[in-house]
């Protein structure tokens, strides 16, 4: 494929979005770039701070487990509260709680502040997805969400790269400056995004005001076809959490060294970075289910192969695989909880899936030590082959009917006449939302 032809598919891929959205996509790049705080927190706190190995990975679970509170917390503020309010909210406690790191040194003091990090980061995630959902019309949202996607990995990316070099200044400075970014994109949210929750549209005279219905996560969780997308997201992103712990245990076992790890682990952001948008073009106007289905393949393959491998190039061939699953999944699976979400309840949704996401982040580093110290690195991957293919028929036997519908021409005329009016916005800010092409 000629650069030409590439340059053309990534013009064609960022083309057509709201103004509005190109701003949620400048604050999430910058909130990643200064992202230092969970780069190099073990690091901080073994080799700074001289606490053991245990207490450093009993910390970042930690953050996970405050993020399976701070996703139905945030989803419940997104739709109550605002998209805004529940943003700007968010980012500043994620700054207090990094510019806290930087001066907090006692055992319980830095867990306690990492947990309540992990509550505010997580919180901000469904005002995001709710905020694309608003902003985007439904045909375009898969491909919102992975540009949204490929700003943070590039901001992971730079913070990792830019955090390395600038570790000589010392670990509470990357502190401070995370805190300063996160400060920014606040401050990007408050003066450049308008409020996009959407409100009940006027009345005509005579009208009988209609009370919202009012849901509740339990509630979210009895809508069947989305309860299935939850539990099957929760298998892939077992399986996706799995290798950030078991991979470097398993090539040590190898003989390999830590720098080798090092090098395979980083094939991931590059990918990304590098293939997102082309990825997006590909996969662009694809069934869901069957795009989600490839996607749990990909990652079964990915992760089962591991148990094949024996060298660095073999092992980075795996972690492309499961990458490029990594690269379909994420936006996919966004947009489909985006559409069988209803208008008044998008942050819920979007919570209660980001609940999901958490907690694999919780117990999958947990499940995946445990495994390997007792079966054996083989056991793990060879699991993790299993139940992405166990996800992959779930989304074919479950959910190819459920989001097939969502394409019909009734329910893509729900974006044309929407049941709910936005919210009145100022005339400064409105004029930054129109849509172009």
């Amino acid at each position: 494929m000629s650069i030409a032809t590439l340059g053309r598919a990534a013009k064609e891929t960022v083309s057509g979005l709201p103004d509005g959205f190109w701003w949620l996509w400048t604050s999430t790049l910058v909130n990643r770039t200064g992202a230092f705080v969970l780069t190099f927190l073990s690091l901080y706190l073994t080799q700074e701070l001289g606490y053991s190995a245990w207490y450093a990975g009993l910390v970042i679970a930690l953050h996970g487990l405050g993020g399976v509170a701070g996703s139905p917390l945030g989803g419940m503020l997104t739709d109550r509260w605002g998209r805004r309010p529940t943003m700007i909210a968010g980012h500043l406690g994620t700054a207090a709680g990094a510019a806290a790191l930087a001066v907090v040194t006692s055992a319980v003091g830095v867990a306690v502040v990492v947990l309540l990090m992990g509550v505010a980061m997580q919180a901000v995630r469904p005002a995001i997805g709710a905020t694309i959902a608003d902003l985007v019309p439904e045909n375009e949202r898969r491909r919102a969400y992975a540009l949204n996607y490929w700003a943070l990995n590039l901001g992971f990316a730079i913070a990792a790269l830019g955090g390395g070099a600038a570790i000589v200044f010392g670990y509470r400075t990357l502190f401070v400056v995370d805190a300063a970014a996160t400060v920014l994109c606040a401050l990007i949210v408050f003066l450049r995004l308008p409020e996009t929750r959407p409100v009940a549209a006027p009345l005509a005279k005579g009208e009988e005001a209609v009370a919202e219905p009012k849901v509740s996560v339990l509630e979210v969780l009895r809508d069947a076809p989305f309860r299935t997308l939850v539990l099957l997201n929760l298998l892939v992103c077992l399986i996706f959490t799995a290798p950030w712990v078991g991979l470097p245990l398993t090539m040590a076992g190898e003989g390999l060294e830590p720098s080798a790890y090092g090098m395979v682990i980083a094939v991931n952001g590059v990918v990304i970075v590098g293939f997102q948008l082309l990825v997006n073009k590909i996969t662009d106007r694809r069934s869901p289910a069957a795009l989600l289905t490839v996607s749990a393949l990909l990652f079964a393959a990915g992760t089962g192969a591991t148990a094949l491998a024996g060298t660095p190039l073999l092992f980075a061939v795996t972690v492309v695989v499961w990458t490029l699953g990594e690269m379909v999944h994420v936006p996919t699976n966004a947009a489909a909880t985006a559409r069988l979400a209803p208008d008044h309840a998008r942050g819920r949704y979007q919570g209660v899936m980001g609940m999901s996401w958490a907690l694999a982040g919780f117990l999958a580093p947990i499940l995946a030590g445990w495994i390997v110290d007792g079966p054996g690195p083989d056991a793990l991957w060879i699991g993790c082959g299993v139940v992405g293919c166990v996800a992959a028929a779930g989304y074919t036997t479950r959910l190819r009917r459920v989001l097939a519908d969502s394409d019909a021409p009734d329910a893509a005329a729900k974006d044309e006449v929407p049941p709910v009016a936005a919210a009145p916005v100022p005339p400064a800010e409105a004029d930054g939302e129109k849509i172009s092409g």
